[in-house]
This record gives C-alpha cells, structure tokens and sequence, in this order.
C-alpha cells in the first residue's frame, strides 16, 4: 500500500509523540507499505519553524535523514498536482494541506492524517 503522511503524522513518527497512534505507527514500519513524505510537508516545516509558529524536537536536516533512514521517499510537486489543486473546491484553506490532497488525488494514493477536513474530499484517509 501506498501512503502519503501528512505533515503533522511525519513530526509526531520521527519525534516518537504519542499522539500518533500505535495502529498507525504499525502501518508506517510496514516493510510492504510505500511510504512518502512531500516536499511540501518539508517546505510547510521549514517554513512554519522559521517563523516561530511551529516548535519541533529536531531540526529540518535531521529530519530529512529521518525520510532516507527509514526507507521513506519524497514526493515532489508535478504539474499534474497543480492542476488538480485548481480545481479543489475550498473545503481546506491551508495551501500546504491543499497540495497534499491533490497529490493524493493525483497518485491515486492514501493519505495518513488526522485532519477531519481532508474527508470532505474524495481521498483515501487513514486515521
């Protein structure tokens, strides 16, 4: 199975938070699971660190080798994404989450988060 993390599911795994559920964990250390991480959920980080409204354990580099370390792949941005993000209707503001969801629409793949708004588009959520 194919699974993108949200941003928040790629924190709580690499900085070991209990918040994430132990199931889900399960899913993600999965040898037979794909799991990738955005390069938008890595933008949203750095981002969001840099501007003081997000405190994380460690920084953005450690992460980075967190994705390699644990067999993950990152998942670029493709036209394709784009374009399906221009035609979402605006149940989700947040352009980061935005994105997400059209990569998860695009590459026909499920989408490993907790946000309740990402069930009111036709995605695959686990959560």
């Amino acid at each position: 199975m194919k699974l993108l993390l949200d941003t928040h599911t790629f924190i709580w795994f690499v900085e070991d938070d209990e918040k994430l559920p132990s199931r889900i964990k399960i899913q993600m250390e999965d040898i037979e699971n794909e799991i990738f991480i955005s390069i938008v959920s890595l933008w949203e980080i750095a981002i969001k660190t840099s501007l003081g409204k997000l405190e994380v354990a460690i920084d953005i580099t450690a992460m980075i080798s967190k994705i390699e370390s644990n067999g993950f792949s990152i998942l670029p941005i493709f036209p394709e994404h784009t374009i399906c993000v221009s035609s979402l209707p605006f149940h989700h503001r947040d352009p980061f989450d935005r994105m997400l969801i059209a990569q998860t629409i695009t590459e026909k793949i499920k989408i490993v988060s907790r946000d309740g708004v990402f069930d009111d588009y036709d995605v695959d959520c686990i959560w």
